[in-house]
């Protein structure tokens, strides 16, 4: 699938979908968490706070690394931070490696950019193929983009193959950033320790507050610096409050975890039923501790296809076209139990397209016309 085949899933989310279903087994995080859940001293200031984040919140995700606050940046969600990296480390000309399916921004911003995006596949078993983003490797290469565990396959890389990815980096004076949206346990991260790797996530996906707009990127001091040199010419800093409220979720970080283990376990069992039931149209690609899965159709039709008929069932699915796949799609399955059962009910009757009907037998009435009635 190349670029230009894809679908935005800007435009899928909020312009084609919006407004369209009652159950979203489409995006990708837990189900989100509520303001009465959280406390805040109701004397908070509404300062502008700090442009790398209030110490408070840094310190705390330092610790999620078991490093230092001085590697830590606070930004709007994951996605600024990505960007900030991408703004911070990157110019023209520069190549960039990523890898296809994934998250659109990591090749259309770097293509914005006036970069070299070359795109790595995964291996048919879709774990990262190391060999290949070595053979696309050239002498501008400044960025490797991975994300682990990804988004959509739900595979992690394994620890050979992100060795392999760091050495690569290290070998070429580049840089490798890892989302790692979806990691349960941060201590794991290779930023910590490594003037190469660069390490980007959020309380959006696995705490489930995808609302409170609060990411972070955690890497080496001098990245952090550039990177919050442009966050303050673009937003200056994040809300206050925001930034408040997620001290009070990572203050709470072994009840939302186990709230995380307890719900994508049900949901990944109905999942797995599902596939199990329907194993003619639909291949199950097992997650690794993700709250969604990747499910390959082997019906022949084309995944946004049936999602736009999903839809107008009024559940929400994301077609592959929006992650640069072309052969199945994306279930969240990070729902109460009830939601995953209904939405699936509704899914099944409709993965396998309708037959297609002869033109001559479409029009057919039952009657002949240029016979008597009744004679046939």
């Amino acid at each position: 699938m190349s670029i230009t085949d894809e679908y935005p899933m800007q435009r899928w989310v909020f312009q084609d979908a919006a407004g369209r279903f009652d159950i979203d087994l489409g995006d990708s995080n837990m189900l989100p968490g509520r303001l009465d859940q959280l406390s805040v001293d109701p004397r908070l200031e509404l300062d502008y706070g700090h442009d790398r984040g209030i110490g408070a919140l840094r310190d705390r995700v330092a610790e999620l690394y078991g490093g230092d606050p001085d590697s830590v940046l606070i930004t709007q969600g994951a996605q600024q931070a990505l960007y900030l990296v991408y703004a911070s480390l990157l110019t023209a000309g520069a190549q960039v490696i990523v890898y296809r399916p994934g998250w659109q921004q990591s090749w259309d911003i770097t293509a914005d950019l006036g970069c070299q995006v070359d795109c790595a596949p995964y291996r048919d078993d879709l774990t990262f193929d190391v060999e290949a983003a070595a053979a696309l490797a050239g002498p501008g290469l400044r960025l490797i983009v991975a994300n682990s565990p990804c988004n959509p396959t739900g595979r992690r890389i394994a620890d050979a193959d992100l060795r392999g990815l760091i050495e690569l980096a290290e070998r070429r004076d580049a840089y490798l950033l890892l989302d790692e949206e979806y990691a349960l346990d941060l201590r794991d991260s290779p930023a910590v320790g490594s003037d190469r790797v660069i390490s980007v996530s959020s309380l959006s996906k696995v705490y489930g507050f995808p609302g409170l707009r609060t990411g972070w990127l955690y890497g080496p001091p001098e990245v952090v610096e550039g990177c919050a040199r442009r966050k303050f010419l673009s937003t200056i800093a994040n809300s206050v409050l925001c930034e408040t409220l997620a001290c009070d979720v990572l203050d709470q970080q072994d009840h939302y975890l186990r709230r995380y283990a307890d719900i994508t376990g049900q949901g990944l069992k109905l999942v797995r039923e599902f596939a199990e039931r329907n194993a003619d149209a639909v291949q199950l690609v097992e997650p690794e501790n993700t709250p969604f899965a990747w499910l390959r159709l082997t019906t022949g039709e084309q995944p946004l296809t049936l999602c736009r008929r999903v839809l107008d069932a009024g559940v929400l699915l994301m077609p592959g076209e929006t992650l640069g796949a072309s052969d199945g799609f994306r279930i969240c399955f990070a729902r109460d139990p009830e939601a995953v059962t209904e939405g699936l009910r509704r899914i099944e009757p409709l993965l396998r397209p309708a037959p297609q009907v002869p033109p001559s037998a479409a029009h057919f009435s039952g009657q002949n016309s240029n016979l008597p009635n009744g004679v046939l």
